[in-house]
Protein backbone atom coordinates (compact mmCIF):
# COMPACT_ATOMS: atom_id res chain seq x y z
CA UNK A 1 0.00 0.00 0.00
CA UNK A 2 1.67 3.22 -1.06
CA UNK A 3 -0.61 6.04 0.51
CA UNK A 4 -3.28 5.96 3.14
CA UNK A 5 -5.87 9.17 3.11
CA UNK A 6 -7.27 9.55 6.51
CA UNK A 7 -10.33 11.54 7.38
CA UNK A 8 -12.26 12.37 10.20
CA UNK A 9 -16.05 12.54 9.79
CA UNK A 10 -18.36 13.65 12.67
CA UNK A 11 -21.86 14.62 11.06
CA UNK A 12 -20.75 15.20 7.19
CA UNK A 13 -23.43 13.46 5.53
CA UNK A 14 -23.97 15.63 2.77
CA UNK A 15 -20.67 15.69 1.88
CA UNK A 16 -19.16 12.28 2.00
CA UNK A 17 -20.15 11.10 -1.06
CA UNK A 18 -19.20 14.24 -2.87
CA UNK A 19 -15.57 13.79 -0.97
CA UNK A 20 -15.04 9.71 -2.03
CA UNK A 21 -15.33 10.51 -5.28
CA UNK A 22 -13.21 13.47 -5.57
CA UNK A 23 -10.78 11.67 -3.81
CA UNK A 24 -10.70 8.53 -6.00
CA UNK A 25 -10.64 10.73 -9.06
CA UNK A 26 -7.21 12.58 -7.66
CA UNK A 27 -5.52 9.18 -6.77
CA UNK A 28 -6.62 6.70 -10.07
CA UNK A 29 -4.33 8.86 -12.09
CA UNK A 30 -1.57 8.87 -10.08
CA UNK A 31 -1.66 5.28 -8.35
CA UNK A 32 -4.17 3.16 -8.08
CA UNK A 33 -2.25 1.68 -5.02
CA UNK A 34 -3.74 3.13 -2.25
CA UNK A 35 -6.53 2.88 1.11
CA UNK A 36 -9.09 5.72 2.31
CA UNK A 37 -9.62 5.51 5.86
CA UNK A 38 -12.82 7.75 7.02
CA UNK A 39 -13.34 7.79 10.92
CA UNK A 40 -16.86 8.33 11.92
CA UNK A 41 -16.45 10.39 14.88
CA UNK A 42 -19.87 9.78 16.76
CA UNK A 43 -22.17 11.48 14.22
CA UNK A 44 -25.47 11.46 15.09
CA UNK A 45 -26.99 12.13 11.50
CA UNK A 46 -26.98 9.43 8.50
CA UNK A 47 -23.05 9.43 8.02
CA UNK A 48 -22.35 6.28 9.04
CA UNK A 49 -24.99 4.43 6.59
CA UNK A 50 -23.35 6.83 3.83
CA UNK A 51 -20.07 4.93 4.50
CA UNK A 52 -20.96 1.89 4.86
CA UNK A 53 -22.75 1.81 1.72
CA UNK A 54 -19.67 3.59 0.00
CA UNK A 55 -17.42 0.92 1.79
CA UNK A 56 -19.67 -2.18 0.19
CA UNK A 57 -18.95 -0.88 -3.02
CA UNK A 58 -15.16 -0.25 -2.68
CA UNK A 59 -12.71 -2.37 -0.53
CA UNK A 60 -10.12 0.39 -0.63
CA UNK A 61 -12.57 2.26 1.89
CA UNK A 62 -12.50 1.30 5.18
CA UNK A 63 -14.63 2.49 8.20
CA UNK A 64 -13.95 3.28 11.25
CA UNK A 65 -17.12 4.05 13.80
CA UNK A 66 -16.45 5.57 17.08
CA UNK A 67 -19.14 4.73 20.20
CA UNK A 68 -19.25 8.72 20.63
CA UNK A 69 -17.59 11.68 19.80
CA UNK A 70 -14.21 11.55 20.97
CA UNK A 71 -12.95 14.76 18.55
CA UNK A 72 -10.93 15.68 15.88
CA UNK A 73 -7.56 14.48 17.78
CA UNK A 74 -8.42 11.02 18.60
CA UNK A 75 -10.56 10.30 15.00
CA UNK A 76 -6.83 11.27 13.47
CA UNK A 77 -4.93 8.86 15.91
CA UNK A 78 -7.43 5.71 14.96
CA UNK A 79 -6.96 6.50 11.08
CA UNK A 80 -3.06 6.43 11.56
CA UNK A 81 -3.33 3.35 13.18
CA UNK A 82 -5.24 1.42 10.77
CA UNK A 83 -3.31 2.70 7.85
CA UNK A 84 -1.09 0.43 6.06
CA UNK A 85 0.45 2.79 3.78
CA UNK A 86 3.87 4.41 3.15
CA UNK A 87 2.57 7.49 3.23
CA UNK A 88 -0.21 8.80 5.22
CA UNK A 89 -2.69 12.20 4.40
CA UNK A 90 -5.00 13.27 6.65
CA UNK A 91 -7.79 15.77 5.61
CA UNK A 92 -11.16 16.66 6.68
CA UNK A 93 -14.36 15.73 5.74
CA UNK A 94 -16.16 18.78 4.86
CA UNK A 95 -14.95 19.35 1.57
CA UNK A 96 -13.13 22.52 2.34
CA UNK A 97 -9.69 20.39 1.61
CA UNK A 98 -9.22 19.70 -1.64
CA UNK A 99 -8.38 16.26 -2.88
CA UNK A 100 -6.62 17.99 -6.16
CA UNK A 101 -3.70 18.71 -4.04
CA UNK A 102 -3.02 15.53 -2.93
CA UNK A 103 -0.76 14.51 -5.74
CA UNK A 104 1.42 17.79 -5.17
CA UNK A 105 2.19 16.65 -1.54
CA UNK A 106 3.11 13.25 -2.44
CA UNK A 107 5.39 14.74 -4.98
CA UNK A 108 6.66 17.17 -2.45
CA UNK A 109 7.49 14.05 0.03
CA UNK A 110 9.42 12.17 -2.56
CA UNK A 111 11.37 15.18 -3.04
CA UNK A 112 13.24 13.99 0.05
CA UNK A 113 10.55 15.66 3.27
CA UNK A 114 9.37 13.61 5.97
CA UNK A 115 6.26 16.07 6.50
CA UNK A 116 4.80 18.65 4.02
CA UNK A 117 1.87 20.98 5.70
CA UNK A 118 -0.61 22.11 3.87
CA UNK A 119 -1.17 26.50 3.86
CA UNK A 120 -3.96 27.97 3.58
CA UNK A 121 -2.76 31.06 1.85
CA UNK A 122 -6.30 32.08 0.54
CA UNK A 123 -8.10 31.08 3.43
CA UNK A 124 -12.16 31.08 3.14
CA UNK A 125 -13.10 31.58 6.58
CA UNK A 126 -14.71 34.28 8.70
CA UNK A 127 -11.56 37.12 9.33
CA UNK A 128 -12.48 37.93 13.14
CA UNK A 129 -13.18 34.39 14.62
CA UNK A 130 -11.22 32.39 12.15
CA UNK A 131 -8.65 34.15 10.61
CA UNK A 132 -7.59 36.27 13.23
CA UNK A 133 -7.24 33.78 16.07
CA UNK A 134 -5.28 31.45 13.61
CA UNK A 135 -2.41 33.78 12.20
CA UNK A 136 -2.16 34.52 16.49
CA UNK A 137 -1.93 31.01 17.05
CA UNK A 138 0.89 29.99 14.04
CA UNK A 139 2.98 32.45 15.71
CA UNK A 140 2.86 31.29 19.13
CA UNK A 141 3.42 27.82 18.05
CA UNK A 142 6.08 28.76 15.63
CA UNK A 143 8.20 30.75 17.74
CA UNK A 144 7.25 28.60 20.68
CA UNK A 145 8.52 25.53 18.86
CA UNK A 146 11.26 26.73 16.49
CA UNK A 147 9.57 25.05 13.59
CA UNK A 148 7.77 27.94 11.38
CA UNK A 149 4.84 27.10 9.79
CA UNK A 150 1.71 29.67 8.21
CA UNK A 151 -0.69 27.52 9.02
CA UNK A 152 -0.26 24.51 12.05
CA UNK A 153 -4.45 24.46 11.57
CA UNK A 154 -4.61 22.93 8.18
CA UNK A 155 -5.60 19.20 8.28
CA UNK A 156 -4.08 18.44 4.59
CA UNK A 157 -0.65 17.25 5.64
CA UNK A 158 1.30 14.63 4.46
CA UNK A 159 3.14 12.41 7.06
CA UNK A 160 6.42 9.07 5.90
CA UNK A 161 4.82 6.64 8.02
CA UNK A 162 7.83 6.29 9.97
CA UNK A 163 7.64 9.70 11.19
CA UNK A 164 4.07 8.96 12.56
CA UNK A 165 5.06 5.74 14.48
CA UNK A 166 6.46 7.12 17.42
CA UNK A 167 3.88 10.01 18.05
CA UNK A 168 1.25 9.42 20.14
CA UNK A 169 -1.51 11.78 20.34
CA UNK A 170 -3.69 13.68 22.83
CA UNK A 171 -6.58 16.54 23.56
CA UNK A 172 -5.81 18.59 20.35
CA UNK A 173 -1.78 17.54 19.63
CA UNK A 174 -3.21 16.54 16.19
CA UNK A 175 -2.37 20.27 14.29
CA UNK A 176 1.84 19.93 16.48
CA UNK A 177 2.52 16.59 14.68
CA UNK A 178 5.23 18.73 12.30
CA UNK A 179 6.72 20.42 15.83
CA UNK A 180 6.36 16.81 17.22
CA UNK A 181 8.27 14.84 14.06
CA UNK A 182 10.98 17.60 14.36
CA UNK A 183 12.13 16.31 18.06
CA UNK A 184 12.86 13.03 15.99
CA UNK A 185 14.67 14.87 12.95
CA UNK A 186 12.09 14.99 10.10
CA UNK A 187 12.26 17.31 7.77
CA UNK A 188 9.15 19.58 7.42
CA UNK A 189 8.21 21.30 4.23
CA UNK A 190 4.99 23.40 3.67
CA UNK A 191 3.21 24.08 0.60
CA UNK A 192 0.29 26.43 -0.53
CA UNK A 193 -2.88 24.72 -0.93
CA UNK A 194 -6.57 25.36 -1.76
CA UNK A 195 -9.39 25.81 0.78
CA UNK A 196 -12.85 25.83 -0.29
CA UNK A 197 -15.88 27.95 1.53
CA UNK A 198 -17.83 25.22 3.48
CA UNK A 199 -21.05 24.08 1.67
CA UNK A 200 -22.55 22.27 3.71
CA UNK A 201 -23.66 22.10 7.36
CA UNK A 202 -21.67 24.32 10.41
CA UNK A 203 -17.99 24.63 11.55
CA UNK A 204 -17.73 22.37 14.19
CA UNK A 205 -14.86 24.75 15.64
CA UNK A 206 -15.12 27.89 17.80
CA UNK A 207 -12.83 30.64 18.86
CA UNK A 208 -13.24 28.49 22.26
CA UNK A 209 -10.67 26.10 20.49
CA UNK A 210 -7.75 28.67 21.33
CA UNK A 211 -7.56 27.93 24.85
CA UNK A 212 -7.10 24.13 24.67
CA UNK A 213 -4.81 25.04 21.34
CA UNK A 214 -2.74 27.09 24.41
CA UNK A 215 -2.58 24.73 27.36
CA UNK A 216 -1.79 21.89 24.44
CA UNK A 217 1.54 24.20 23.16
CA UNK A 218 2.79 24.15 26.61
CA UNK A 219 2.46 20.46 27.17
CA UNK A 220 4.10 20.22 23.34
CA UNK A 221 6.74 22.76 24.27
CA UNK A 222 8.00 20.51 27.28
CA UNK A 223 8.10 17.87 24.96
CA UNK A 224 10.19 19.08 22.89
CA UNK A 225 12.75 20.40 24.87
CA UNK A 226 12.61 18.74 28.67
CA UNK A 227 11.19 15.58 27.84
CA UNK A 228 13.94 13.41 28.85
CA UNK A 229 15.62 16.31 30.90
CA UNK A 230 12.75 17.77 33.40
CA UNK A 231 15.34 18.59 36.61
CA UNK A 232 16.63 20.95 33.76
CA UNK A 233 14.16 22.95 33.79
CA UNK A 234 12.39 22.41 37.44
CA UNK A 235 15.75 22.44 38.83
CA UNK A 236 16.75 25.81 37.05
CA UNK A 237 13.85 27.61 38.44
CA UNK A 238 14.07 25.93 42.13
CA UNK A 239 17.45 26.99 42.12
CA UNK A 240 16.43 30.62 40.80
CA UNK A 241 13.73 30.16 43.97
CA UNK A 242 15.99 29.64 46.15
CA UNK A 243 18.18 32.21 45.62
CA UNK A 244 15.83 34.78 45.87
CA UNK A 245 14.62 33.68 49.17
CA UNK A 246 18.39 33.99 50.57
CA UNK A 247 18.58 37.89 49.17
CA UNK A 248 15.34 37.97 51.41
CA UNK A 249 16.14 36.49 54.15
CA UNK A 250 19.82 38.38 54.41
CA UNK A 251 17.90 41.32 53.68
CA UNK A 252 15.28 40.50 56.76
CA UNK A 253 18.65 40.15 58.97
CA UNK A 254 19.78 43.16 57.82
CA UNK A 255 17.09 45.09 58.75
CA UNK A 256 16.79 43.35 61.84
CA UNK A 257 20.58 44.17 63.40
CA UNK A 258 21.06 47.48 61.76
CA UNK A 259 17.41 49.17 60.96
CA UNK A 260 16.01 47.28 64.38
CA UNK A 261 12.81 46.45 62.61
CA UNK A 262 11.49 43.25 64.14
CA UNK A 263 11.10 40.37 61.86
CA UNK A 264 7.77 39.33 63.31
CA UNK A 265 6.61 42.89 61.21
CA UNK A 266 8.81 42.67 58.43
CA UNK A 267 7.30 41.07 55.16
CA UNK A 268 10.25 40.42 53.88
CA UNK A 269 10.12 37.08 56.67
CA UNK A 270 7.37 35.77 55.04
CA UNK A 271 8.93 36.33 51.65
CA UNK A 272 11.87 34.43 52.62
CA UNK A 273 9.75 31.68 53.69
CA UNK A 274 7.85 31.57 50.98
CA UNK A 275 10.55 31.40 48.39
CA UNK A 276 12.46 28.45 50.40
CA UNK A 277 10.02 26.66 50.45
CA UNK A 278 8.86 26.97 46.56
CA UNK A 279 12.38 26.29 45.62
CA UNK A 280 12.64 22.96 47.73
CA UNK A 281 8.66 22.05 45.61
CA UNK A 282 10.77 22.67 42.38
CA UNK A 283 13.94 20.74 42.69
CA UNK A 284 12.08 17.51 44.49
CA UNK A 285 9.30 18.22 41.39
CA UNK A 286 12.32 18.14 38.97
CA UNK A 287 13.95 14.88 40.82
CA UNK A 288 10.28 12.97 40.27
CA UNK A 289 9.91 14.35 36.73
CA UNK A 290 13.22 12.74 36.13
CA UNK A 291 12.67 9.01 37.96
CA UNK A 292 9.02 9.39 35.43
CA UNK A 293 11.25 10.03 32.39
CA UNK A 294 13.65 6.88 33.37
CA UNK A 295 10.77 5.12 33.92
CA UNK A 296 8.92 5.81 30.75
CA UNK A 297 12.17 5.26 28.37
CA UNK A 298 13.34 2.16 30.50
CA UNK A 299 10.22 0.50 30.90
CA UNK A 300 9.52 0.37 27.42
CA UNK A 301 13.05 -0.38 26.42
CA UNK A 302 12.54 2.88 24.30
CA UNK A 303 16.18 4.79 23.11
CA UNK A 304 16.69 8.88 23.56
CA UNK A 305 17.83 9.08 20.63
CA UNK A 306 16.53 8.36 16.54
CA UNK A 307 18.51 6.83 14.02
CA UNK A 308 18.09 7.98 10.31
CA UNK A 309 20.41 5.03 8.60
CA UNK A 310 23.32 3.01 9.64
CA UNK A 311 25.97 1.73 7.37
CA UNK A 312 28.37 -2.12 7.93
CA UNK A 313 25.87 -2.12 11.02
CA UNK A 314 25.07 -5.60 11.65
CA UNK A 315 21.29 -6.89 13.46
CA UNK A 316 23.62 -7.63 16.97
CA UNK A 317 25.27 -3.74 16.55
CA UNK A 318 21.79 -2.04 15.62
CA UNK A 319 20.91 -1.73 19.58
CA UNK A 320 17.45 -0.02 20.28
CA UNK A 321 17.37 2.95 18.67
CA UNK A 322 14.83 3.18 15.12
CA UNK A 323 15.31 4.74 12.32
Amino acid sequence: MNFSIVVPIYNEQESIDELYRTIVGALDDIDPCYEIIMVDDGSMDGSYAILKELAARDERLKVIRFRRNFGQTAAMSAGFDAASGAIIIPMDGDLQNDPADIPRLIEKIHEGYDVVSGWRSDRKDTFVTRKIPSILANALISSSTGVHLHDYGCTLKAYRREVLDGINLYGEMHRFVPALASQVGARVAELPVRHHPRRHGVSKYGISRTVRVILDLMTVKFLLAYSTKPIQLFGKWGLYTLLAGCCSGAMTIYMKLFENLSMNRNPLFIMTAFLLFMGVQFIVLGLLGELNARTYYEAQGKPIYVVRDRINLGKGDQGRGTG
